[in-house]
């Protein structure tokens, strides 16, 4: 490995004081000057991440073989906090499986050995840990973490190792640096309906979400929002536009309906046209349409009967005698004035010369 110094003039003059052994990714520092467990910490702080956290046992032995023998040694990130033995870095207990002590240590010689020092290329303990009062002055063994801001293009967790770094990706995303995200299958727009979409990460990638509504006249079948997940498939199937529902039609007594559908049955824009059977006659509109609104234009039209006029007697005088004339008609049908009527008797009229004396009435004798 090749070693490099830092001495930049006074204005870096502490860290003239710097050594630096490097590994790829992760990088290892320590200083040239023994400080305290405390002192040392800032130290590492300050110029790069922490006091070096062992990972296992293949990086102690990294770190035995690249950084050079001390006769006081080196401290590391490892201290008691109350009664357990604490990687600082990550506040984590150290376990029995990642413990590296050396024969009878830790011994807590005097009640005060609370931190800990490494043994780099002891001719007894090459690696090993040993307990240590933490006002002692060691080297401080650093190490400047791979990982950075932009790692894993933010969109993983970086994770180091000795000599590079891994990416494990967040759900979403995949590649060496999950630089990639999943893509959806591009939607098409459903007939008759406006699609609103938008693409934090690109069109119709994991994120995108698009939102459906339907044209005057139509309503949404199905959900009105959908979502592309991390697995590239969209939350459900688009969803479609369908033509409004008008109530069905029949058709009217002594009458007929004809109608065109050309979105579904009674469906918006079906048009319904009535007529009736010889001898009524329509009462409303004889064309009816179903609206956006899903209702019809009018009220269904009713086929009435057709009345007729009464039969007039030809010449009633002729026989002298006097004629008493009685007229039925149906409720609301027509009836004659009587006076017209008679008059019209009288002058030997025939009905059509009566037709104008038409009044609406119910069926009455005259």
């Amino acid at each position: 490995e090749e070693q490099e110094e830092h001495c930049k003039g006074t204005e870096w003059e502490s860290m003239c004081f710097i050594q630096q052994e490097e590994v790829a990714a992760w990088t290892y520092h320590y200083s040239t000057k023994a400080y305290s467990w405390n002192y040392s910490r800032e130290f590492c702080q300050k110029h790069y991440t922490d006091l070096v956290a062992i990972q296992n046992k293949k990086e102690i032995a990294h770190l035995n073989e690249v950084i050079p023998y001390f006769s006081s040694y080196y401290w590391i990130g490892i201290r008691k906090v109350g009664d357990t033995w604490t990687w600082v870095g990550t506040k984590q207990p150290l376990t029995e499986e990642a413990e590296n002590w050396a024969e009878h240590e830790p011994n807590n010689k005097k009640n005060n050995q609370d931190c800990v020092e490494i043994y780099i290329k002891s001719a007894s303990a090459p690696g090993k840990w040993n307990d240590e009062p933490c006002g002692k002055r060691k080297r401080a063994l650093c190490y400047a973490a791979s990982c950075q801001d932009m790692s894993c293009s933010k969109q993983g967790k970086c994770i180091e190792t000795i000599g590079n770094y891994t990416c494990s990706c967040f759900p979403g995303f995949y590649g060496p640096e999950c630089e990639y995200v999943r893509e959806c299958e591009d939607l098409d727009l459903p007939r008759q309906a406006f699609m609103n979409c938008s693409h934090p990460l690109g069109n119709f990638s994991f994120t995108s979400e698009c939102r459906f509504h339907c044209a005057e006249g139509y309503k949404l079948n199905g959900p009105s929002k959908l979502e592309c997940l991390a697995s590239g498939v969209w939350t459900t199937p688009a969803p479609v536009c369908q033509a409004l529902q008008c109530q069905d039609l029949l058709a009217p007594n002594r009458g007929q309906v004809n109608c065109s559908h050309p979105l579904g049955a009674f469906r918006y824009e079906s048009t319904c046209h009535f007529a009736c059977s010889e001898g009524s006659h329509l009462v409303g509109a004889s064309v009816l349409r179903c609206l956006h609104s899903g209702n019809w234009s009018s009220p269904p039209p009713e086929c009435h009967g057709k009345v007729n006029s009464p039969h007039l007697l030809r010449n009633p005088l002729r026989s002298g005698c006097a004629v008493v004339v009685t007229l039925h008609c149906p409720p609301a049908a027509v009836s004659l004035n009587p006076r017209s009527l008679a008059r019209s008797l009288l002058a030997g009229g025939q009905a059509a010369a009566v037709r104008e004396a038409v009044s609406f009435r119910d069926g009455n004798a005259w």
